[in-house]
């Protein structure tokens, strides 16, 4: 199924826009899972899924712990256990193009996403790999969260910055070619603002509500799209460590349902 359409299923089938960011660090597990990352993130999966229309593995917290065999489990239990919940897998690739369908072929193959996050500062050949691939779709960073992406991405580039022109680019050439969205951070709700109103109903991955400290009701306000859906709100630490005792999966879907009532709540109707 095209990553539009999955996400629109996972609007419509749970009600919700929260997306659980999976960052798992060994360091901060309860004991009660014995440091197994597999373990420790089924859990939160399984006591969450009802509560989110998408899941967003960390590519980097697996690999740096020689756990990519526990996230090829991971995602495939999220596919066969929660099939209505969308899969990003957030990598950030960017490279060339024979490299790029390498990319391509981790992502949806190996690991079996239904879309990657991506990098655009090599330009149009680096994505069509992942935007041709059958299965294939991105979220292709934007304005992103962290505070210095206005380093590059708020440049002036003629009448207007570099991540509205990146914009425009997704929206219509790069969408043309395959299904795709963007990663506009709830840390800058004014630009979400701006992203929205430029792109239509195009999807928005936002990360930054929870421990990045955005705003709920400002990120809603700003980014839903004409039928008040439009956005995969991305919340990891907030519900991932809500709790650092053996009941840290009843606190993670605790800390769930809390956000995604307060996105209910602001969402237009």
């Amino acid at each position: 199924m095209a990553f539009h359409s999955q996400l629109r299923r996972a609007w419509t089938t749970s009600g919700s826009m929260l997306c659980v960011g999976l960052d798992p660090d060994p360091i901060r597990f309860p004991q009660v899972v014995h440091g197994s990352v597999f373990d420790f993130c089924r859990a939160i999966v399984d006591a969450t899924a009802d509560t989110v229309c998408a899941f967003k593995p960390q590519i980097a917290y697996f690999a740096a712990v020689g756990a990519e065999g526990e996230l090829e489990r991971l995602c495939r239990h999220i596919r066969e256990q929660h099939p209505n919940v969308l899969l990003v897998l957030d990598a950030k690739r960017g490279d060339i193009g024979s490299t790029a369908e390498q990319y391509a072929h981790e992502a949806f193959d190996r690991y079996g996403a239904h879309v990657v996050t991506v990098n655009p500062y090599l330009g149009t050949d680096s994505v069509e790999p992942f935007l041709r691939h059958p299965d294939g779709g991105v979220f292709v960073l934007c304005r992103t969260s962290n505070p210095g992406s206005g380093d590059f991405q708020s440049l002036q580039v003629g009448d207007e910055p570099l991540y509205l022109h990146v914009a425009r680019r997704v929206a219509s050439e790069w969408n043309d070619i395959g299904d795709c969205g963007l990663v506009v951070g709830a840390t800058y709700p004014d630009e979400l603002r701006q992203v929205r109103a430029l792109v239509g109903d195009l999807p928005l991955l936002v990360p930054g509500v929870g421990a990045q400290g955005g705003d709920v009701a400002a990120t809603v306000d700003a980014g839903s799209d004409s039928v008040g859906q439009g956005m995969v709100i991305n919340s990891s630490r907030a519900i991932l460590y809500a709790s650092s005792a053996d009941d840290f999966a009843d606190a993670a879907r605790a800390e769930a349902i809390a956000t995604r009532d307060a996105i209910r709540a602001r969402a237009p109707r």
